[in-house]
């Protein structure tokens, strides 16, 4: 419709997909205008941001385009300013030498993540980073800043200790290994090192001071995109800074499995610290899959299919696997220096079927194993022995380091004794190599190579598997890949995979592949051609910024809907302008000491257990010792329970969600039902110690009007499928006919009977209270805060002063309620005291029904006294009518009503408080009023 304004454009996009999916056509159809520039022979440097393309890192003469794309000469034309894209790295493309105090060498070095942001021509990048040099001097870091700054590069200067302790220490000793399998390092392994703790504060200590270079250049508006293992700690350091920065997390090894990560002394810091970017991305969706897990069960958070949430902020997780820039070696192949390469190869290598190897000499890259399984194919095919040779190009790492020098030797000693078991006078099965090729000549080999074998042990994606099916188009030649590398899940469908530690199942695949008809080969061919020429290293990284940007948007439509944060100014300022206030406080998730949800031995017996946290001793004396204040703490524990955490106090305790109360210097009172039908206890109880037995560390809790299965401390997934099947038994089983609520919570079943309810039972409580205090004027101010279950968060609604009129009643009329928890007693009132004209819809909404009253209104609050025994015994009291008395208790404006959900991303309360920590900082500040 013209005009509308609700009626959006046909074009224009509504949904998080239909935005994306604009975004990828947007960037195809600019790359068919706008030709990508042609950039030269550049080569990679091997370890460069955990990539695998093994390219050495001289500088070419064809390099100038790259220099000058880096350099970003100014645009003749004048066009929208682009966005800008902080590309934060430990290290920068660019090796820095000194030539004088103030005169630096600047020599690129092309990697994946370089070449991946070249093609990106839609953001303004600039690159922070360490530059791999110790500059103490000051005249020294301002030459280099000046000389980096000339290709867009913007150093962080770290001193000699804290790159040991950091680089050397936590991240090649501790991090690399565990990511990739390999387990932490023992003790002989940390002899150039120190702890665990003074490694992990280096490492904290490093991040920081790239967090403080990031925020001197940032400029609101721009894209962080921090990368690997290395930074696991800047999203949050950035975060604490600026909470509106966009930040985005890649990792570009592979994640663990939730069972190795939890190995990590620091394990949650790192978790929740990734956790504070917006994206989080990895390669493939296993190590995404593993790093939620890791969350849901370290950390106890809630993992989603869009990624984790953590108390109503969603952090999103998903996989973006790299590719490369496939143009770049289809246009090297028409090179003359790779053509004559081509040539000589074809030459030497004439009559025999070329197997390729092109690796790190590195312990997860299974060299070893490669080696072996070629022995075991020659040892089971004879017929093979002159006809086939394995070239392995396995270019040094770490050569200082006593494993890496072992893991050569073995190297050495396995291809010595192959070649001298098979070897001819004129000819050896294995060619090695140790040492890098330039980019020529690498393209070359991998253009005449009949089968690529790539069998690492851990690898998070493996180029080198891209880079020979990019230039096989004239050869076709067949892919044995690892199924552990990440490559698998882009190429596995074209590729063989194999297990690299089942060296007869390698032997078996590669006789496969040099056996392999044509047809075969080019499907394979075409398959994987087509997934390298589609998702490259552009495409990759333009994916990962354009959703980074959506998600933004999307938390932004989401905190609109989230409800905000308490003001405790404002609930402290209307605290004290008020004569008459009520406190209402949950007790579980809310005043208790905080329990820590990752289940670490112990935190099971202080849930057991739960006890009030000290800090809130003082607050509450305070709040409780004012006459205008009158506190009630309304939980589901039992009795015993608040007995022991409140005995001290001068306030009301409600237990059972109401169905018990007391004033801290009386006896208990009930208003449960005399002839209450707890039938159903047996039978339900039965199932509970069945299921308890179970599920490990788990438990069940026996009160007086419910039960209460908690699996708060068992395995995530196991406790949920668990709950599942306990609910299904209890509707299907002992329950199905009885007049009972089963309530299932965040990690517990709770049974009780129907209507008990934290809401229901609160106009009864105060209408003991009013008539135990001979209450005069009415109260003006309430705050309610608590973790309360769904069914009992009516408690919220029951204050809410702008409710429908006969909202209320109509749904206590239609709800099943035959002990008449739920409707029982009416609004409680002040003794002798009128009702004002701005409370009469209020009067009305809470007010029984004639059939209610006739039913349910004599019951009342009788005294529980205590037998020989220690039994509850039930003493007359002459309360019948005291819910009933005068007119309302309550002259409560919105402005003086204040209802707080601790640690809920759902609620109907007004306002949430992330943690009981921010209970504690609102009692205490409300304590500090009190005279």
């Amino acid at each position: 419709m013209p005009g509308n304004n609700y009626c959006p454009s046909p074009t224009t996009p509504r949904t998080r997909l239909e935005r994306l999916l604009r975004d990828r056509e947007l960037r195809k159809s600019s790359r068919v205008s706008t030709p990508s520039e042609e950039i030269g022979d550049t080569l990679s440097e091997a370890d460069f941001f955990s990539q695998d393309s093994i390219l050495s890192c001289q500088l070419s003469d064809e390099q100038q385009d790259f220099e000058g794309l880096l350099e970003g000469s100014p645009p003749q034309d004048v066009r929208p300013r682009k966005q800008r894209l902080l590309v934060v790295a430990n290290r920068l493309p660019v090796s820095a030498t000194r030539m004088a105090d103030d005169a630096w060498h600047l020599e690129i070095s092309v990697g994946g993540l370089v070449s991946a942001l070249l093609g990106v021509k839609e953001f303004d990048a600039r690159w922070i980073g360490w530059a791999g040099v110790h500059v103490p001097d000051e005249s020294g870091q301002k030459a280099l800043t000046e000389a980096l700054a000339k290709k867009r590069c913007i150093p962080v200067f770290l001193d000699e200790d804290t790159v040991h302790q950091y680089y050397n220490g936590y991240c090649n000793n501790v991090l690399w290994p565990l990511f990739h399998y390999l387990g932490l390092p023992q003790e002989d392994r940390l002899s150039t090192t120190r702890s665990f703790q003074s490694q992990f504060d280096a490492y904290k200590r490093a991040n920081h001071m790239f967090a403080d270079v990031v925020n001197e250049h940032y400029e609101e508006g721009d894209v962080v995109w921090c990368h690997d293992y290395h930074l696991m700690f800047l999203p949050k350091c950035l975060k604490e800074h600026n909470s509106k920065m966009k930040v985005g997390w890649f990792l570009h090894t592979p994640f663990p499995s939730s069972e190795i990560h939890r190995m990590l002394p620091s394990r949650s810091d790192l978790l929740r610290s990734v956790l504070a970017a917006d994206l989080v991305g990895f390669h493939t969706y296993d190590y995404a899959r593993h790093f939620v897990s890791a969350c849901t069960r370290i950390l106890g958070l809630e993992g989603t299919p869009e990624g984790v949430e953590d108390q109503g902020r969603l952090t999103r997780v998903a996989a973006f696997p790299i590719g490369i820039d496939s143009d770049r070696f289809i246009r090297a192949l028409e090179l003359p220096k790779v053509k004559e390469s081509m040539k000589d190869l074809k030459e030497r290598f004439a009559g025999r079927k070329l197997m390729l190897g092109v690796d790190r000499l590195d312990m997860i890259k299974g060299i070893p194993q490669k080696i072996l399984a070629f022995e075991a194919f020659l040892e089971e095919n004879p017929q093979w022995r002159e006809k086939v040779v394995l070239l392995q190009i396995a270019v040094p790492t770490r050569t200082d380091v006593p494993e890496y020098q072992k893991l050569t030797s073995q190297v050495h000693e396995i291809v010595g004794r192959i070649n001298g078991k098979f070897g001819t006078l004129t000819s050896v099965p294995i060619h090695h190599l140790d040492r890098s090729l330039d980019f020529t000549a690498l393209c070359a080999l991998y253009a005449v190579t009949d089968v690529a074998l790539v069998t690492s042990l851990r690898d998070g994606m493996n180029l080198v598997s891209y880079e020979f099916v990019a230039c096989q188009a004239a050869k076709k030649g067949v892919l044995i890949l690892s199924e552990f590398a990440g490559a698998a899940q882009s190429l596995g469908a074209g590729a063989l995979l194999v297990n690299p530690w089942n060296i007869s199942d390698v032997a078996t695949s590669i006789r496969y592949a040099l056996n392999m008809s044509e047809d075969e080969r080019e499907k394979r061919f075409h398959h994987n051609f087509m997934h390298v020429t589609t998702h490259t290293s552009q495409e990759w990284a333009a994916t990962f910024v354009s959703e980074l940007n959506d998600t933004v948007v999307e938390a932004q439509l989401r905190t609109r809907q989230v409800l905000p944060v308490l003001p405790i100014d404002t609930a402290v300022s209307r605290y004290t302008c008020s004569h008459n206030r009520l406190l209402i406080l949950g007790f579980n998730g809310s005043l208790t000491e905080p329990v820590d949800s990752s289940g670490r031995r112990g935190g099971q017996i202080r849930e057991l257990e739960p006890r009030l946290n000290p800090e809130l001793k003082e607050p509450l004396k305070k709040l409780c010792g004012d006459e205008k204040t009158t506190v009630i703490v309304l939980s589901g524990s039992d009795r015993s329970v608040l007995d022991n955490n409140f005995e001290e106090f001068n306030m009301w305790l409600a237990a059972e969600n109401g169905m018990f109360l007391r004033l801290t210097s009386g006896d208990w009172m009930t208003t449960m039902p005399e002839n209450l039908n707890m039938d159903w206890v047996d039978s339900v109880k039965h199932v509970f110690e069945y299921f308890t037995e179970r599920t490990p560390r788990s438990h069940f809790e026996l009160r007086e009007t419910s039960l209460v299965w908690n699996y708060k401390y068992a395995d995530v997934e196991f406790g949920r499928l668990q709950a599942r099947d306990l609910l299904q038994h209890l509707w299907t089983g002992p329950i199905s006919n009885a007049a009972l609520d089963v309530v299932h919570g965040g990690r517990s079943v709770e049974v009780r009977a129907v209507g008990v309810t934290k809401g229901a039972a609160i106009d009864r409580i105060l209408g003991e209270i009013v008539h135990n205090k001979n209450m005069k004027a009415p109260i003006d101010y309430v705050l309610c805060i608590g973790h309360f279950l769904n069914k009992d968060e009516d408690i919220y609604s029951f204050f809410e002063p702008e409710l429908p009129a006969m909202t209320h009643m109509s749904s206590r009329a239609t709800s099943p309620d035959p002990y008449g928890y739920a409707s029982r007693g009416s609004k409680p009132k002040l003794p002798g005291s009128r009702t004002p004209k701005s409370q009469a819809h209020l009067m009305k909404q809470r007010s029984l029904s004639t059939l209610e009253r006739s039913n349910f209104g004599t019951s009342s609050w009788r005294q529980l006294g205590r037998d020989d025994n220690g039994a509850a015994a039930a003493a007359s009291s002459s309360s019948s009518s005291r819910g009933h008395e005068g007119s309302s208790v309550l002259d409560l404006k919105g402005e003086n009503y204040f209802s707080c959900a601790v640690s809920k991303k759902r609620t109907n309360a007004r306002y949430l408080l992330r943690s009981s920590s921010d209970v504690v900082e609102l009692l205490k500040e409300l304590a500090d009023t009190v005279p």
